[in-house]
């Protein structure tokens, strides 16, 4: 059976607060935990008062101190918003803490906009280094090499696993190159996944950490009793993605009852492109999505987001799901 995992961008919902957000991270991988999710990830974003995990790593630390034995990650960082070093020490740490309970996933965009990076003090080329910048991450993970000054202090021989993360050509080559697991972003941006996990699978190449290849896909899932109900659920992801092309990002709103209303046939058709790897419906529902959608894809996880507005909601649409699957309860 195909693995399903959490992707968490700890969502602000309106009216309420980050620290709101937080607690409702807390308490969503507690239950994944319990229904039998493999692993709960958490992504970097600044500047966006819509969502709560910028200071990612520390999230981390919050989910699995609270947690028991659920994998815990970030999907992803984003690395050229870091140096190499401190990231191996932060999630050096990490590993130490939890041992055995940590991945890395690596991003090459930025994660915010152009003012917020100014204010991060990263150089706007910075990604261009992606490559050589995750070579020397991996290295501080790596056992202590002879004659090496500088390494991460915890992190040194600690060998966390790294995940390629994109949503292009790019990262599918790399992460075929080095040998590494590569998770890809169709739950925002599905243009590219078929072409980009063909030529991750072609270019792959074993490595120490992996074998052979390892595909995670996105994918947005909203569960509930009814079609109805989901759909009406939906509404509050449909109005973020059409916020996001009209400009400044807010927090998570409340769903409505007419979805058309909200937004011009040209913002659709391109909110709806961006979620075309969504599943809504009853848990036999989103189950026959995602069956198709993993047969399509040939994927070995699927890492699940649901924008849900209501927690309460968004907790019955991952145990609907879990149990549509059967996953094993713990």
């Amino acid at each position: 059976m195909t693995a399903l995992s959490v992707l968490d961008l700890a969502f602000v919902p309106s009216g309420a607060t980050p620290a709101h957000a937080l607690r409702n991270t807390l308490d969503l991988a507690r239950h994944a935990e319990r229904w039998g999710y493999t692993r709960y990830w958490l992504a970097e974003h600044h500047n966006m008062i819509g969502i709560a995990s910028a200071a990612t790593s520390i999230v981390i630390a919050h989910v699995a101190g609270g947690t028991n034995s659920i994998r815990v990650g970030a999907g992803g960082i984003m690395l050229p918003n870091h140096s190499p070093l401190v990231i191996a020490e932060q999630f050096g740490t990490l590993e130490s803490l939890f041992p055995g309970r940590i991945d890395l996933g690596l991003g090459r965009a930025p994660g915010t906009d152009q003012r917020a990076l100014r204010a991060l003090r990263r150089d706007p080329l910075a990604a261009e280094s992606f490559p050589q910048d995750v070579l020397e991450l991996q290295a501080y993970f790596g056992d202590l090499q002879p004659g090496q000054a500088v390494q991460a202090v915890p992190g040194t021989g600690l060998k966390v696993p790294l995940w390629i993360l994109g949503s292009s050509l790019f990262g599918a080559q790399l992460a075929g190159a080095l040998g590494l697991p590569y998770a890809f972003a169709s739950h925002f941006a599905p243009d590219d996944l078929m072409p980009a996990l063909a030529i991750y699978r072609e270019s792959f190449h074993p490595s120490a950490q992996l074998k052979k290849p390892y595909v995670m896909v996105g994918a947005n899932v909203i569960a509930a009793d009814t079609d109805a109900e989901a759909r009406r659920i939906f509404t509050s992801a449909q109005q973020a993605f059409t916020n996001l092309l009209r400009g400044p990002r807010g927090q998570l709103a409340p769903p409505i009852d007419d979805i058309e209303a909200y937004w011009s046939p040209h913002e659709k058709a391109r909110a709806m492109s961006m979620l075309a790897c969504s599943f809504v419906g009853p848990g036999a529902t989103v189950r026959a999505g995602l069956e198709r959608f993993v047969a399509d894809t040939g994927a070995d996880e699927v890492i699940v987001a649901a924008a849900i507005y209501e927690h309460a909601a968004r907790l019955k649409s991952y145990e609907l799901l879990a149990d549509a699957f059967g996953l094993a309860r713990r």
